[in-house]
């Protein structure tokens, strides 16, 4: 834990004891599929982009509370490559969104020495966007702190097909020289991944009372455990974050075996 308990949870509400929460058992890495915001906008009246930069609000309370609490790795769901489908004009909002955010933040997460990385297609992505990612990488790649790992015009079907292709294309090269292809195992394929030197999801949150994964890191989540809150995304907070970290701590992790 990087900050005191009082410090990170200086206000919790009656019924929830930051205290219960053990620094030795924070999950290493926590994934978040930020669900609600147009639902969010409507409740309001207002266009569903209005929802989108509500949500900013939460996903620095959710960065700064996982780094905090000593997370290594935070992912967060911020466009899927599926999402290109959505009206044209909220497209284009959270693309400038995405851009003005990332180079509004990264000073600031620098200075907690987060790194910023991205995961997903980011060629696709408009430049002033792609820019602004790149900038954030350059700028924090050395850091030491927390990782956080922004999904954008990502899909799980698509990073797999992805793996896979570099994969075949590596084992052909081996071929052309000479060399016999690298053995097909879970480890090697696992190297070709987008997220190839990040450990694998401890916990997924997912907001908004849905309850699929959306086509989110399908490989990475296959023992994370799930933590669904009917709270829509911009109403999240560091309080709704700490039920889900001793949610999961609640949680008897076999990974298949007995115990």
């Amino acid at each position: 834990m990087n900050k005191p308990l009082d410090y990170i949870f200086p206000n919790p509400p009656a019924d929830l004891d930051p205290t219960r929460l053990d620094a030795a058992a924070v999950p290493e890495h926590v994934a978040v599929i930020m669900d609600g915001n147009g639902r969010w906008a409507k409740e309001r009246g207002k266009n569903r982009l209005f929802g989108h930069k509500a949500g900013i609000e939460a996903v620095r309370e959710t960065i700064r509370c996982a780094s905090d609490v000593g997370v290594r790795y935070l992912t967060i769901y911020s466009f899927s490559s599926e999402n290109w489908k959505r009206p044209q004009d909220e497209v284009i909002g959270l693309m400038n969104l995405f851009a003005t955010t990332m180079l509004a933040e990264v000073d600031g997460l620098h200075e907690e020495h987060v790194r910023v990385m991205t995961i997903g297609r980011t060629d696709a992505l408009p430049k002033k966007t792609r820019d602004a990612f790149a900038k954030a990488w350059e700028k924090t790649k050395d850091n030491d702190g927390m990782t956080l790992v922004v999904a954008v015009n990502y899909g799980g079907r698509v990073e797999l097909m992805d793996a896979m292709r570099s994969f075949m294309d590596e084992a052909h090269a081996a071929m052309r020289a000479g060399r016999a292809p690298e053995e097909l195992t879970e480890e090697s394929f696992a190297r070709h991944l987008y997220t190839a030197d990040i450990p694998d999801p401890d916990l997924l949150i997912r907001t908004s009372g849905e309850m699929r994964v959306s086509n989110f890191l399908l490989w990475q989540i296959a023992y994370a455990e799930f933590v669904c809150t009917d709270v829509l995304w911009p109403d999240f907070d560091r309080y709704e974050f700490l039920r889900a970290l001793l949610e999961f701590q609640g949680r008897d992790r076999r990974f298949g075996a007995v115990k």
